[in-house]
């Protein structure tokens, strides 16, 4: 993630509803955007979602529920959303945030159809846990 771009606006209020599961940030120009958690769950500025490279990001599933609970400020150019599956390591700058908010539609359809090619789920339930690995039973 770039530092802060000095074209981006800055922030001028951020509110948390929680009932709907969305993030409400308005901008001094007068733009305001309301982000799903799963959203920007799905779209985490962290390495652990976007990988080190190109084509390393890693289809983020089964967070159709996935709720903040809690949100901490980056001095002066971020926020660290805390999400209840744990992950926690997302900095969300204010142009990051800006830009999510600008191509929220054309990059939800972006996850919904790699969703569909990669056979994915966004529900909880419908992800698979992953299969045991063998290797620490006794053998007789």
């Amino acid at each position: 993630m770039a530092g802060l771009d000095p074209t981006t606006p800055f922030p001028t209020g951020i509110t948390l509803h929680r009932a709907s599961r969305v993030l409400e940030i308005s901008f001094e120009d007068g733009r305001s955007f309301r982000l799903p958690f799963e959203f920007l769950r799905v779209y985490s500025p962290s390495a652990e979602v976007r990988g080190h490279g190109a084509g390393q990001a890693v289809l983020q599933q089964g967070k159709r529920d996935i709720d903040i609970i809690n949100i901490e400020p980056v001095g002066n150019y971020a926020i660290r959303p805390v999400f209840s599956d744990g992950h926690d390591s997302g900095l969300y700058s204010w142009d990051y945030l800006y830009d999510l908010g600008c191509r929220q539609e054309a990059l939800w359809a972006d996850y919904l159809a790699r969703l569909a090619r990669e056979g994915g789920s966004r529900d909880p339930a419908a992800v698979a846990a992953p299969a045991p690995q063998g290797g620490c039973g006794r053998h007789r």
